[in-house]
């Protein structure tokens, strides 16, 4: 069954059934600039492209493959756009071969719709993982070194998002990752390998995350419970990627954050996904962003719902939600709840700061107590500081990753003791 949620103009798929780089935020309102060429001759339909995306963009098709990077930074991510290596004029740039690379172009192979539909077999229901607002996603196969489709179980596993026409999500959303997930590489960042735009149809492609979405794991009836060590590991990750975003020259906000839009690997690594509504943040001596409210109910910050202004503190109370959601194994908005339950923020934080017998109430019994009390009371009081009405006093997102990784060191440290 699937519940559309209504918010400000803003609808939700919520179905259970994504598993996988299913973005299912609706119409982005914010494209600015005058259009500029990405990468291959295609993107010259593309329209107008965020002047952000223009900064990281300009500076040509030239990459280095084997040079040490003076744009990596220490979390392991590189900014496209330093201009070193030799030029290449071909449409398809070769993906690095590791996270210590600095581009100076998206980096992004340019598909036909026939190279996917070899690479999913004509995107066949054998091959449908998930299916969002965008449309649905399927699993395919490309040779690992060529690009070009191999055959199902050989060469790299991929994720194709194809846009369903009668999407309330169209070329916006699809420009905006393009825009994004080409201009950096992270370790906590899903991968766009590259796009298709043919006529009407547009297409994304992405490396496939075995370990589908946070969101399977902590609500899909008949799913493992996560453990305690694993929850705190894709927090982590998670918030490793929203601080380097919003530590950026020209910060990014994310503007979506929720379980469905974070992906697992095979080793539980976290993969932020879903930059449809993402959007440069403030500059200069500016202190937020003023834009139409969007986002997914529930996890929307307050004063960005009342007044539209944009800042970096939004991400951080949707971060909050998502870590409540951690503790509790519920989700931020249940209607199947009685009604003082529906809205697991409101019901949940006057339990947050309180005594360990009050968290009890909270926590997820699924994982039927086999979780450090203290580490659990860290991160209940982290939650409830990224969930404050005052967006003064929520953490920012540098500051919630050194916790995170403190409570996950105490854990260790106490394991390695016993």
């Amino acid at each position: 069954m699937t519940n559309i949620l209504y918010f400000h103009g803003v609808f939700r798929d919520d179905s259970s059934s994504v598993d996988t780089n299913s973005e299912v935020s609706t119409e982005r309102d914010d494209q600015d600039g005058s259009g500029a060429d990405l990468v291959g001759k295609n993107l010259s339909k593309l329209g107008s492209i965020s002047t952000f995306a223009k900064n990281c963009l300009k500076f040509g098709r030239s990459f280095d493959r084997g040079s040490s990077s003076s744009g990596v930074n220490g979390s392991g991510a590189s900014i496209i756009g330093n201009k070193t290596g030799t030029s290449r004029s071909s449409e398809t740039l070769p993906f690095p071969r590791s996270e210590g690379v600095t581009l100076s172009s998206p980096c992004l192979k340019v598909f036909t719709l026939t190279e996917l539909k070899n690479a999913t077999r004509n995107f066949g229901l054998d091959n449908l993982v998930g299916e969002g607002g965008f449309g649905r996603v399927f699993k395919g196969w490309l040779d690992e070194h060529t690009l070009v489709a191999s055959r199902p179980g050989s060469g790299m596993a991929i994720a194709v998002k194809k846009h369903n026409t009668e999407s309330l999500q169209g070329h916006k959303e699809w420009l905006a990752e393009v825009n994004y997930l080409g201009c950096f590489r992270h370790q906590n960042l899903i991968r766009l390998i590259g796009y298709c735009l043919e006529g009407e149809n547009r297409l994304l492609v992405y490396e496939f995350m075995p370990k589908g979405s946070l969101d399977n794991h902590l609500f899909k009836r008949g799913a493992s419970t996560l453990p305690w060590e694993i929850r705190i590991k894709v927090a982590i990750g998670a918030a490793r990627v929203l601080s380097f975003l919003h530590n950026l020259d020209v910060q990014v906000i994310h503007r979506n954050i929720h379980t469905s839009n974070i992906l697992l690997d095979v080793e539980f690594n976290a993969k932020l996904s879903g930059f449809g509504l993402a959007r440069a943040g403030p500059t200069g001596d500016a202190t937020h962003v003023s834009t139409r409210v969007m986002g997914t109910f529930g996890y929307a910050a307050p004063e960005y719902v009342a007044t539209g202004n944009l800042t970096a503190k939004s991400d951080v109370y949707s971060f909050g939600v998502v870590l409540l959601e951690l503790l509790s194994g519920r989700r931020a908005i249940d209607m199947n709840r009685s009604s003082v339950e529906q809205n697991l923020v409101d019901w949940a934080k006057p339990y947050l700061g309180g005594k360990q017998r009050k968290l009890l109430c909270v926590m997820d019994g699924r994982l039927e107590g086999q979780y450090p009390k203290k580490g659990a009371s860290m991160t209940a009081a982290l939650a409830l500081r990224c969930l404050s009405n005052d967006a003064n006093v929520r953490p920012t997102m540098s500051e919630t990753l050194t916790i995170l990784q403190q409570i996950s060191d105490d854990a260790n440290n106490t394991s390695r003791s016993q």
